[in-house]
């Protein structure tokens, strides 16, 4: 068992059963309780687990942590990406902006551009675009509470009722062989609705989605045209990357 599939079922575990000790965990998959403690950090600063006083816990009720509890989850990394993206903009251009933390940076940094026409089922993106001058189209529909977006059939619907320059997404995770993941399949409907309707597709991806498979594929990094994070990407990836043509930014 690699460290990415013992991740994977110390998550379950943790959420299946509760609160566990790293002795008990290290026990459990027969490994050091050293390499359990690194594995629990990884997931902590993911925002997937919770580390109190010996023990780690699930945070109850959730496939992903609160988006206002991501969003201070390497906010400076995650502004540093959005300053990259908001280069590859172009005035008087329609955009499609996905779910996720680190795209609402990139539309906190829109107000520079003219006459841009925003389209996004990400409501805190919405909400920071009505300070800016663009126009902005918001989808309708059931709205997910713990994040304020709208995912599934409602946008993969709204999505096909438009085209754009520019689509700009972020996903859940991403392996060391360049697979994308997300946390279900609601998310990954939603943003292939709008990767299929963008000219330019550009992924944000921040370093503590790194080394992380989740339970639903959504692509590979070569699907893209751009790729912006804030830690460079290994040389076995970037180098496949750059084969493709795919742009490489990293903050």
């Amino acid at each position: 068992m690699d460290h990415h599939e013992r991740r994977r079922h110390l998550l379950t575990l943790i959420h299946e059963s509760g609160s566990q000790s790293p002795a008990a965990l290290a026990r459990h998959f027969h490994v050091s309780v050293q390499t359990i403690r690194a594995d629990i950090r990884a997931l902590s600063e993911r925002g997937l687990v919770l580390r109190r006083q010996g023990e780690v816990l699930p945070f109850p009720g959730r496939e992903n942590d609160d988006f206002e509890r991501r969003a201070i989850i390497n906010i400076d990394g995650k502004r540093r990406i959005a300053a990259l993206a908001q280069e590859l903009i172009e005035d008087h251009q329609v955009l499609f902006l996905g779910t996720g933390t680190t795209v609402e940076q990139v539309a906190l940094r829109l107000g520079v551009h003219q006459d841009l026409q925003v389209i996004t089922n990400n409501l805190h993106a919405a909400m920071a675009l009505c300070h800016q001058s663009c126009e902005v189209v918001v989808c309708g529909g059931r709205i997910r509470r713990r994040d304020k977006d709208v995912i599934g059939g409602d946008a993969w619907r709204f999505f096909q009722r438009y085209r754009a320059d520019v689509g700009i997404v972020s996903v859940g995770g991403m392996d060391d062989d360049g697979r994308l993941y997300d946390y279900n399949d609601d998310e990954v409907m939603a943003r292939e609705a709008l990767f299929a309707h963008a000219a330019r597709r550009v992924l944000v991806l921040d370093r503590t989605k790194f080394a992380t498979r989740l339970c639903c594929t959504a692509g590979r990094l070569d699907d893209f045209d751009a790729v912006i994070t804030d830690q460079a990407l290994p040389d076995q990836l970037r180098s496949p990357l750059a084969a493709r043509g795919v742009r490489f930014l990293s903050a």
